[in-house]
C-alpha cells in the first residue's frame, strides 16, 4: 500500500485542492464548484518539503495530511526518445527545396454493389388528342375508387 515520504499533519479546509508543487512541496489551489470557473489566484504553498520523486510513484496528501506514495499500477519509462531523424543532404547544408504543387490522390474504385432489381419505370400516359369520338352503344362502366386499385396493385406484385 502507500508508503508515508513526509509527515506533514496538514488540516484541509474546504474549497482546495492540495497537491505536491513540482518543486516537491505542498501547495493548495481553488477548486471550481457546480461547473463554473475557479477563482482567480495564485495557488498557496502550504508546507515546504522539497521532496525528490521516483519515476514509477503516483505521490499524493493522505487524509491524515501526510505526502505518501504508491506505486503506480501502469508504471512506463517516461524518457522514451524517437529514433533520430536522418538529415537529407539538402538539410545539412542550409539550401532550401522548391516548393511543389501538392499531388491530388486518384480515388479509389469501390466494388459496386449488385444493383437491386428494378422494376421497368412506369410511363406518363400520353395526353390524347381531343378528337371527335364516334358513339357506341356502350353503356359507362363505373370506376373502382383509387384506394382499391392501389390494393389490387399489390396483391399482384406478391
Amino acid at each position: 500500500m502507500a508508503t508515508v515520504v513526509e509527515k506533514t499533519g496538514i488540516k484541509r479546509e474546504k474549497g482546495w485542492l492540495y497537491y505536491l508543487d513540482k518543486k516537491g512541496n505542498v501547495s493548495r489551489a481553488r477548486m471550481a464548484r457546480g461547473g463554473g470557473k475557479a477563482q482567480k489566484g495564485k495557488p498557496q504553498m502550504v508546507a515546504k518539503c522539497g521532496i525528490k520523486r521516483e519515476e514509477g510513484y503516483l505521490y499524493f496528501i493522505d487524509k491524515k495530511g501526510n505526502v505518501s506514495k504508491v506505486k503506480m499500477a501502469r508504471a512506463t519509462s517516461r524518457r522514451r526518445r524517437k529514433p533520430a531523424r536522418r538529415k537529407t543532404a539538402a538539410r545539412r547544408s542550409g539550401a532550401r527545396r522548391k516548393k511543389t504543387a501538392r499531388k491530388k490522390t486518384a480515388r479509389r474504385k469501390t466494388g459496386r454493389k449488385k444493383a437491386a432489381r428494378r422494376k421497368p419505370a412506369r410511363r406518363k400516359k400520353a395526353a390524347r388528342k381531343k378528337t371527335a369520338r364516334r358513339k357506341t352503344g356502350r353503356k359507362k362502366v363505373a370506376r373502382r375508387k383509387p384506394a382499391r386499385r392501389k390494393t389490387a396493385r399489390r396483391r399482384a406484385r406478391r
